[in-house]
């Protein structure tokens, strides 16, 4: 089996790896190619060589290739992971920074940096979708690059790949309620429903007892993910709401607070989060680099990307052995939550099979939050909408329906200056 990681040079790239090896009895991939750009040239000789020292010490016979050539890489894939961030950690920082003089939220998936994540990446992701339709169609694509639920409905509604979307948020959410109560993760049956990072978790059955209550009265100090300092406050919102929330949902419920942080941050010693990224990946690429290390490190759960490898690679192993299993992911919608279009994504509970993901349809939005996920749906949308056409009106119009932005002067004027700080990677926006 082959399996192709476009995004080869990420940080993310030996928590995968890990995974892979982890699951070798079961999923016999005998070939890793990863892929990346130009750019990342030096980073992706790093984990190539580091992958390869990780599966020596492992005592597996899977060979470990990088390589720049995206088209030749995909040649008898079988599996093709996407982890790609375009125009790097830089461009990541103007999504963060840029916002802040707007009074806005400047977050890497949520608000308006999370439109222009998307609106960068999307069009990549469609082009890669172009190479795998005529290279290796009957691929599956697990796509792991932000924002996951935006990227992977552009990739379902504009080209025929066979794709899932996928994020951690929800796997360590279910770690979280477990623990909550004092039991393995094994002995619950935790229900999610929602958007990519804006998903909840609205029942935990135990032996048929729901005991998403008792989960909700249990205060946990921790995030469950390193990105996001968790609030106090988050705990008690939960309960009004009924359910757990995902760690992006701070931003929505809590939006003056986060904005304060966002500004002290961004002035302070400690930086964006993107620039806190670079530090941490300079050290990791450091260890990486080094010949002796062999296994992952333990400073790269400061990267923020926990239980990752166990997310992508079970969904690997329950496609390819046709399990039959139930995991979270993000997959069309098709009339579970009838609100919302027929043809979008939504994140919710699936039975994972040969055939890929059928959603269980047990569940519904609780009343509670069902008007945010509305909202953000229409701004996604619209997102998606700007980024296939390079319409400035349809990225004003994404603006104007995310609910973190509150003023149509103030977006119009940040519309332009982030247009302009990423022309760039927007080709479709700057036609002459």
């Amino acid at each position: 089996m082959k399996l192709v990681v476009i995004g080869g040079g990420s940080s993310y790239t030996p928590e995968l790896l890990e995974g892979v090896i982890c699951h070798h009895r079961t999923l016999p991939i005998t070939e890793v190619v990863l892929v990346d750009i130009e750019e990342g040239r030096r980073k992706l000789q790093i984990n190539t060589e580091f992958s390869k020292r990780m599966v020596e010490k492992a005592g597996l016979a899977i060979a470990v290739q990088g390589t720049l050539d995206r088209r030749g890489a995909l040649e008898g894939a079988d599996f093709i992971i996407t982890q790609i961030r375009v125009g790097g950690l830089d461009a990541r920082s103007r999504d963060e920074r840029i916002p802040l003089k707007y009074g806005m939220i400047g977050q890497e998936t949520t608000g308006i940096g999370g439109c222009f994540k998307a609106l960068r990446t999307i069009p990549v992701l469609l082009d890669i979708c172009k190479d795998i339709e005529q290279i290796c169609p009957r691929a599956w694509l697990i796509n792991f690059t932000n924002p996951s639920g935006i990227v992977t409905e552009a990739v379902l509604k504009y080209t025929n790949v066979k794709c899932i979307g996928l994020c951690n948020c929800s796997i360590n959410m279910q770690h979280d309620a477990a623990a909550r109560l004092g039991v393995g993760t094994e002995q619950l049956d935790c229900r999610f429903i929602g958007l990519n990072h804006l998903s909840v978790m609205n029942h935990a059955y135990q032996d048929g007892k729901d005991r998403i209550e008792e989960i909700l009265h249990v205060y946990n100090k921790e995030s469950v993910v390193k990105n996001i300092e968790k609030n106090e406050e988050m705990d008690k919102v939960a309960q009004e709401l009924g359910c757990m929330l995902s760690p992006y949902m701070q931003y929505f419920y809590l939006e003056k607070h986060m904005l304060e942080e966002e500004e002290a941050q961004a002035v302070g010693l400690e930086g964006t989060r993107a620039e806190q990224v670079k530090k941490v990946e300079k050290e990791l690429f450091e260890k990486y680099s080094d010949p002796k290390l062999k296994e992952k490190p333990e400073a790269l759960a400061k990267r923020g990307g926990a239980r990752y490898s166990e997310a992508a690679i079970n969904l690997i192993d329950s496609i390819y052995n046709d399990r039959k299993d139930v995991q979270i992911v993000d997959v069309l919608n098709r009339g579970l939550i009838p609100q919302m279009p027929y043809n979008s994504v939504i994140e919710t509970n699936c039975v994972i099979g040969a055939d890929g993901a059928e959603p269980l349809r047990d569940n519904d939005v609780p009343a509670s939050v069902l008007g945010l996920m509305l909202q953000v749906k229409s701004y996604e949308m619209l997102t998606i909408e700007a980024a296939v056409s390079g319409d400035r009106s349809k990225a004003f119009l994404a603006f104007l329906n995310h609910p973190l932005v509150h003023d149509a002067v103030d977006a119009k004027a940040a519309l332009a200056e982030m247009l302009q700080a990423n022309r760039e990677y927007l080709p479709k926006f700057f036609k002459e």
